[in-house]
């Protein structure tokens, strides 16, 4: 018998705290899967090939990437591995990049944010460009310097969807999130196709072109407001959504 309840796998970063490694993921995550998408979240350790990946996804009905402080990386997509990229989190590349690549494969329904959307461009042989506030003619997407999480995450952008996408049947044509982020995109993966840019055309939003369940990717943070904010609701619903009918499917 599957639970009412189904379960997702949630990535998980790997930091020190109290002198030893811990494996965590931020809390407004998990309270997006459970009250947005009505899910129960269970976070993956970040152990690479020593996880057995086909018997998790055979486990689980979802699997949600989160975003992160630190980046994927650049020697698994031929970038700048230096310390002002930084900082890295090779535990977690070794376990998202895999785990991605297998879940869409199998039809497991995906959200990735954040981090979550460049580790899933980087999992299909796509790039990433670090920096890009530097770039001429590009908007500063970082958060604002402050101590307050709801001024950092506060919803400032606004992104035209394309039409007749997935994201588009969710939210419409433009909408307004969050901006929380210093890379993005460089060369789109063959196997994505762009669902939302921003104002200076920067990819906010990806697909899984011909996929076999839902698989999404967005840039921004609808975590966050997934509880007062309808189109990051959108999101959290439709994923819970897809999770629950994968699941039905195995029942």
């Amino acid at each position: 018998m599957r639970p009412s309840r189904p379960f997702i796998a949630v990535s998980a970063d790997v930091c020190e705290l109290y002198n030893y490694p811990w494996h965590a993921a931020p809390q407004q995550y998990l309270d997006a899967a459970i009250g947005g998408a009505g899910v129960f979240p269970l976070l993956v350790p970040s152990f690479g090939d020593r996880l057995d990946f086909d018997q998790l996804l055979a486990t689980v009905d979802g699997v949600m990437i989160t975003g992160s402080a630190s980046n994927v990386h650049p020697s698994l997509y031929g970038g700048d591995p230096s310390e002002a990229n930084g900082p890295y989190d090779l535990a977690r590349d070794s376990t998202t990049l895999p785990l991605i690549g297998k879940a869409i494969d199998q039809g497991v329904p995906l959200l990735a944010i954040c981090r979550g959307l460049q580790e899933m461009n980087v999992a299909l042989g796509g790039t990433l460009a670090s920096e890009i506030q530097e770039q001429p003619g590009m908007l500063d997407h970082r958060a604002p310097q402050t101590d307050s999480r709801d001024e950092r995450f506060a919803i400032r952008q606004t992104l035209t969807v394309k039409p007749g996408s997935c994201l588009y049947k969710l939210v419409g044509g433009e909408i307004n999130v969050n901006s929380v982020h210093r890379q993005a995109i460089e060369r789109l993966a063959a196997q994505l196709q762009v669902v939302a840019v921003a104002e200076d055309g920067t990819v906010e939003a990806v697909s899984v072109r011909n996929a076999k369940g839902f698989a999404l990717g967005v840039q921004w943070h609808p975590e966050y407001w997934a509880k007062s904010d309808e189109p990051s609701a959108c999101i959290f619903r439709a994923f819970g959504d897809a999770v629950r009918a994968h699941a039905a499917t195995r029942t």
